[in-house]
């Protein structure tokens, strides 16, 4: 096959203990997944339908990154998320993520009623661990952590998702076309806030390969 110009690299992360790569195909976010977020966003949180939004493959940035501050920000922020990887039989395995919102942006779009393409989906807005496989974790139960600069400012646990992961992977089955390669970022706790240049971020969710990072 010819091509009018060099096709993108495939997008990949790594996969804990094995030398092979999980590829990326699409990359599924769901906002307004705990409670006590929902809450200090001055959401009501009660159970409604849950709000979907997508990033680019290429917005994914690996563990150990120095993160180039975005454009066009005077306020961004983290959201450290549980990431399921979808592979051929389900569930694949698990990752930390960090969803990067630039609040400002998306606080212009929620005001005109638009789009929150430009707030979620930019180059770095995406940063994911490695995966560690679905048989060596247990995460019904695990806690959430996210510290930045060595102090906690996100914990909760799994089990105060709003919508479950089954839950999850049905609505994005029956409503879009969830296949292999898919990450899903599933929401973040209460606690988020700014990050600003020289500020470090480590997620951690028990039994996963930890996130760090540092902008710069």
């Amino acid at each position: 096959m010819k091509y009018a110009f060099k096709p993108i690299a495939p997008v990949t992360l790594p996969i804990v203990n094995s030398n092979e790569n999980f590829p990326i195909r699409r990359i599924y976010c769901v906002g307004k997944n705990y409670a006590d977020h929902i809450i200090e966003m001055g959401g009501n949180s009660k159970r409604n339908e849950p709000v979907f939004f997508t990033k680019s493959p290429q917005a994914l940035i690996k563990n150990y990154s120095k993160i180039p501050y975005p454009r066009n920000t005077t306020n961004l922020h983290y959201e450290v998320e549980l990431v399921v990887a979808i592979g051929p039989n389900g569930v694949f395995g698990y990752s930390v993520g960090l969803d990067m919102t630039r609040r400002n942006v998306q606080k212009i779009a929620k005001d005109k009623g638009g789009p929150w393409t430009r707030a979620k989906d930019f180059p770095n807005s995406a940063i994911c661990s490695d995966i560690t496989l679905i048989n060596q974790v247990e995460i019904q139960n695990a806690e959430i952590k996210l510290f930045k600069n060595n102090k906690i400012v996100q914990k909760s646990n799994i089990s105060k998702l709003i919508w479950s992961i089954n839950e999850i992977m049905s609505y994005l089955e029956n409503d879009m076309d969830l296949k292999p390669g898919d990450l899903i970022y599933t929401g973040t706790p209460a606690g988020v806030g700014p990050v600003l240049p020289g500020d470090t971020l480590l997620g951690q969710i028990d039994g996963l390969e930890t996130i760090n990072v540092k902008f710069i």
